[in-house]
């Protein structure tokens, strides 16, 4: 395997693997902070050696075993190694038993160093762009440059917030632990807020080769239900719940023979997962059933819930959709809310009207592939192929998935080839 492939595997495996790691790792230590940086010195020894060694049978335990041994000879350099070397010993686990999730529970016992990772990244003492690009660092194992592409943020400002919320929470001395049940209420919104960011992650990754990550957007399903045992009495997990289960039921149909995307409109809905749709219908179903409205995550899910029960295209509610997408922008105002309500415009009062209200959100989404995708398609739609096919361009130049990108440069070829044959 050349070293270029070795560096491709370890990356994903790091971004499998990463959070259990910091995970177990913390709960060992205690110490946070430490637990990434040993986690990442062992990515570092990994990098090293395995071009040269090839990738072990089990890469996610040969990590954790080198950040143990880095932590002992932490210890024995500080002379705490006979306080803690009995409890590391014998506790290396396999990444197949940190998987399995229980039917049952004692909901307020969740044995999940994942989960307890949330929350303590979610801490309340943490500003809100420090939690998510600290949990977006440690649960998903997404670089500086790609968390900054998620929360449009500079890479710069990326590194200060996670250097900062790391010394703070050291400071504060927060414990490796699921809160009690008094305090879950205040965390809630930011475990939420870095699931569903996680999930996102998975089934539309903001960069690298390939445009769906399941194996994660699995794992924020996994968590949210952890997080449902947790919280039986909140509604919006269910409908995050809902949301995930209604988006991931179009996995097998979201890429061609080549892995590259297809559009919603393109999918072949016959490939789309019953199950999932039937499991996003169950919970957003229970989601309501608390009488308290549809929160921010149950909008979403209702809108999901419009494209996965259409037969076809055409049959889609389009006007519902719209509906839910000015209550969405009115409980929680957002430029791509209203990029994704522009698009539903267009599919009932037509391309033209959709494309003024995109166009009124250039300067809110700067540098935003998406925008210049819709735009793209609308100026297609309208019959302005040499306007589509530059949108088009511009939008593969923009910071995102290379999948995604060399899409978006097809169909910017396929509008100037006709353009040109139409010349002849």
């Amino acid at each position: 395997m050349s070293d270029e492939r070795v560096h491709r595997a370890i990356e994903a495996i790091w971004r499998g693997e990463s959070a259990r790691i910091v995970g177990a790792l913390t709960r060992h230590t205690g110490d946070f902070g430490w637990a990434e940086d040993l986690a990442q010195d062992a990515l570092l020894e990994a990098v090293a050696k395995w071009p040269g060694t090839g990738i072990p049978d089990n890469p996610g335990a040969w990590l954790l075993s080198v950040a143990k041994r880095r932590a002992i000879d932490g210890w024995r350099r500080r002379e705490r190694l006979t306080e803690r070397e009995t409890l590391m010993a014998g506790d290396l686990r396999t990444f197949e038993e940190w998987d399995a999730v229980p039917e049952l529970g004692d909901p307020d016992r969740i044995d999940d160093d994942v989960l307890r990772l949330v929350f303590v990244a979610c801490h309340p003492v943490l500003t809100p762009q420090a939690r998510l690009a600290l949990t977006l660092r440690t649960v998903a194992g997404l670089t500086t440059e790609q968390i900054a592409r998620v929360l449009l943020m500079t890479v710069p400002a990326v590194q200060q917030r996670i250097v900062r919320a790391k010394r703070s929470l050291a400071d504060a001395d927060v414990p490796f632990e699921v809160p009690d049940r008094a305090d879950r209420p205040a965390r809630l919104a930011s475990v939420l807020q870095v699931i569903y960011l996680l999930f996102t992650e998975g089934y539309a990754a903001g960069d690298g080769r390939h445009p769906i990550r399941p194996d994660v957007a699995r794992e924020a399903v996994r968590l949210a239900r952890q997080l449902s045992a947790l919280m039986p009495g909140e509604p919006e997990v269910y409908a995050l719940i809902a949301l995930m289960e209604f988006q991931s039921s179009r996995f097998a149909a979201r890429v061609d023979s080549e892995g590259l995307p297809i559009t919603l409109a393109e999918q072949n809905r016959a490939r789309w997962d019953r199950s999932a749709i039937r499991r996003g219908s169950e919970a957003l179903a229970t989601a309501q059933s608390y009488g308290r409205g549809l929160g921010y995550y149950g909008l979403q899910a209702s809108v999901a819930e419009c494209h996965a029960i259409a037969p076809t295209p055409a049959d889609t509610d389009w006007r519902r959709i719209v509906r839910l997408y000015d209550a969405l922008d009115t409980l929680s105002p957002s430029p791509v809310v209203r990029l994704n309500r522009a698009v539903a415009v267009s599919m009932v009062d037509g391309p033209a009207a959709g494309l003024a209200q995109v166009d009124q959100l250039a300067d809110e989404l700067v540098d935003f592939r998406p925008l210049l995708a819709v735009r793209a398609e609308l100026l297609e739609q309208i019959g302005d192929p040499d306007a589509a096919a530059s949108a088009f361009l511009a939008a593969a130049e923009l910071p995102g998935n290379e999948a995604e990108a060399k899409v978006l440069r097809r169909r910017a070829d396929a509008l100037q080839r006709t353009r040109a044959q139409s010349e002849l």
